[in-house]
């Protein structure tokens, strides 16, 4: 008797359950960013902005269309790998965390640098997510491909206001 209850504790997770699990990760990531950017727009406004910096109206929609992406992502990976500790998804997860993080650290922290350097290592950490996800999907890597190009952007964007904004941007 015990063996079997043993047995229906390791019964691997559906994939419709992965699924479920992995898009509620990425919206609650998306909604810990957004709390960290309630008052991004107003801060967003105070800083010299470079001649290319987007209008703050831009990010919403963009982060939204992008998360979605990040979903679909995270669920075309689960289904292959059926593994929520698989190293490829372990690359998402941390993803998720630093993208979370960035929000909290330039919007209400304030720390130019510190969002760099975050930035950077987002960067790092989906090149080699969208390096490994090309080698069991590659559609999942084309996926992630407007979202490192917006991250990369950000990245400039960082760097352009923290160097304009040292009173600001610590």
């Amino acid at each position: 008797m015990a063996k079997e209850g043993l047995e229906a504790v390791s019964q691997p997770v559906s994939i419709k359950l992965g699924y479920l699990i992995l898009v509620v990760l990425t919206l609650a990531t998306a909604i810990v960013g957004s709390l960290g950017s309630i008052n991004a727009a107003t801060f967003y406004t105070l800083l010299r902005q470079p001649s290319w910096a987007p209008p703050p109206g831009i990010f919403g929609p963009v982060w939204t269309i992008l998360y979605t992406m990040m979903a679909i992502v995270a669920c075309r990976l689960w289904q292959r790998l059926r593994d929520f500790k698989h190293p490829i998804l372990r690359a998402y997860y941390l993803q998720l965390f630093l993208n979370g993080a960035w929000s909290w650290i330039f919007f209400n922290w304030h720390l130019g640098s510190l969002g760099l350097a975050t930035i950077a290592l987002l960067v790092a950490v989906l090149i080699q997510l969208m390096i490994a996800a090309f080698r069991i999907d590659p559609v999942s890597s084309a996926l992630l491909g407007p979202y490192m190009l917006w991250v990369s952007f950000a990245g400039c964007l960082n760097l352009s206001l923290w160097l304009a904004n040292p009173q600001l941007l610590a």
